[in-house]
């Protein structure tokens, strides 16, 4: 079974996971065959996959059959166990717990050959509800406090298939960074009786120019923050507080918020060559639906520069394209939407 360690020093969690065990030699950089030759996830190879946990049927059907336009089924060499107890436990001065969670892999379309931002406004929003499906049912598990959201998009991201997919993590504690947010956002919240990124909201949309706004709808923005960490990198944030992502009940939403997804993604893919990326979707923990401090929101990465020593060592990064030119460049593109 995998297990979660603690670094005694900075309190970080570590996953090590036996499921995934390598070898020294097998640490070599990976590329993935062509969808369009094979892919496990494709429409009539449900047989290939772990039995769904979640599907969307048009037409109805059975489980684990063709006819789906979203599927989800647990990973096949997952991070973590949904099997068994957490059994925290100490180790000398060491402390661990057992690698329970939920690992599961969002199929996004039956297409292998369709990459996300291609994809229809009404197929995007599908992947969303099923998000939020997901959330919903891993938060009755009271052993799990946090549910991650995460899409790797192309081999330079740390995609092993080509055909569009992302993935849910289930942790039975609230990651590291996530919790950062959270204590920052308090902070802000206790000494200022408002929400950080409200304020964040209202200095962006009010800037006479709106110099790090991407774009905006009528329940949500894209914009490039302050200080990120990446070339490029664009959030998205709802208009309206929300700390819980799954709280979302409305369909037009989802459908609003496909909209700037498929949008901001494709000034992306324009004005980068489509690139590869990552996007984290960071939101309140489980059973916590509605902190007033906090918002929830996605967070889009292009893969254009790497990590490496000094950030690795002094957890700064090194951006050399200011957010306010990033911005400049894609909202001067002309959505393909």
């Amino acid at each position: 079974m995998p297990e979660l360690r603690k670094d005694p020093v900075v309190g970080r969690w570590v996953i090590i996971s036996t499921e995934r065990s390598r070898r020294p030699s097998n640490f070599t950089p990976e590329t993935f065959p062509s969808s369009a030759t094979f892919s496990p996830f494709a429409e009539g190879r449900e047989d290939m996959t772990p039995p769904e946990v979640y599907a969307v049927r048009p037409k109805g059907g059975a489980a684990n059959s063709p006819g789906w336009t979203v599927r989800v089924v647990p990973n096949k060499f997952p991070a973590l166990q949904i099997e068994g107890s957490i059994d925290r436990r100490g180790e000398g001065l060491y402390d661990k717990m057992n690698g329970v969670g939920a690992h599961e892999v969002v199929i996004e379309g039956s297409d292998p050959q369709l990459a996300f931002a291609d994809q229809s406004v009404e197929q995007i929003q599908q992947t969303l509800i099923a998000y939020r499906e997901r959330m919903l049912d891993l938060q009755k598990d009271k052993r799990l406090r946090y549910c991650l959201v995460f899409k790797n998009h192309g081999a330079g991201a740390g995609a092993t298939l080509e055909h569009s997919h992302s993935q849910i993590i289930a942790t039975p504690i609230i990651p590291r960074q996530v919790q950062e947010e959270l204590d920052g956002a308090k902070r802000y919240y206790e000494l200022k009786e408002r929400s950080v990124f409200t304020d964040i909201l209202d200095q962006e949309m009010a800037e006479s120019n709106g110099r790090r706004l991407v774009s905006t709808s009528e329940r949500f923005v894209a914009l490039a923050p302050f200080a990120p960490r990446f070339p490029f990198e664009t959030w998205i944030l709802p208009r309206a507080h929300r700390s819980s992502y799954h709280t979302i009940s409305d369909p037009e939403e989802f459908l609003d918020l496909a909209r700037i997804l498929k949008d901001t993604l494709q000034r992306l893919n324009t004005a980068l060559d489509s690139p590869p990326y990552n996007f984290v979707l960071h939101t309140a923990p489980l059973g916590e639906d509605d902190l007033p401090y906090y918002h929830w929101h996605l967070e889009i990465m292009p893969k254009l520069t790497r990590v490496a020593g000094f950030e690795m060592g002094s957890g700064f990064y090194i951006n050399p394209t200011p957010p306010e030119d990033a911005a400049q460049y894609l909202r001067e593109i002309v959505a393909l939407t």
